[in-house]
C-alpha cells in the first residue's frame, strides 16, 4: 500500500529503528513508546487487521513475539510485559496496518489496562448461546 507508514518503514523508504527481522515480520521500536523497549511487530505484507491477515503471516508474528520480548525484557531490566493488538479506529488503532504492541512492564510505571464492566450469568450465557 503507497501511504502506509508501516508499508514504507518496511521497504526501508521511512527510518526506523529495526530490532528484529525474518523473512515475513519486521519488528521496531514504537515512537510513541508506552516505556522504553515498546516494538512493533508487523507482517511485511500490508494487511489492514486482524481480519484480514493471511494465517502465515500471523504464525510468524505469533513465533516472533516471543523471541522479541525475551531480549526486550533483557535490554530494559523489565520482568513483565503486554502484547496488545488494536484491531480498527474505534480499538485505537491508528495505522492501518496490523501490528502487535510488545509492551515491557515496570513497576508504578502508571499504565493501567482496562477494567472490565460486570455482567450477569445470564447475560453471560445468552452471549455464549450466540457465538
Amino acid at each position: 500500500m503507497n501511504d502506509c507508514l508501516f508499508c514504507k518503514i518496511i521497504s526501508g523508504e521511512l527510518p526506523a529503528y529495526i530490532v528484529y527481522e525474518d523473512e515475513l515480520v519486521l519488528g521496531f521500536l514504537d515512537i510513541q513508546p508506552v516505556n522504553p523497549g515498546h516494538v512493533l511487530i508487523a507482517p511485511k505484507v500490508h494487511f489492514a487487521d486482524m481480519l484480514d491477515i493471511d494465517e502465515k503471516y500471523l504464525c510468524a508474528i505469533g513465533e516472533a513475539i516471543p523471541k522479541v520480548a525475551r531480549k526486550v525484557l533483557e535490554a530494559v531490566g523489565a520482568k513483565d510485559f503486554n502484547v496488545g493488538v488494536n484491531n480498527g479506529e474505534l480499538a485505537g488503532q491508528l495505522i492501518p496496518h496490523l501490528h502487535f504492541h510488545i509492551m515491557p512492564r515496570f513497576e508504578g510505571d502508571g499504565h493501567q489496562l482496562f477494567k472490565g464492566k460486570e455482567v450477569s450469568s445470564n447475560d453471560l450465557r445468552d452471549l455464549a448461546a450466540k457465538l
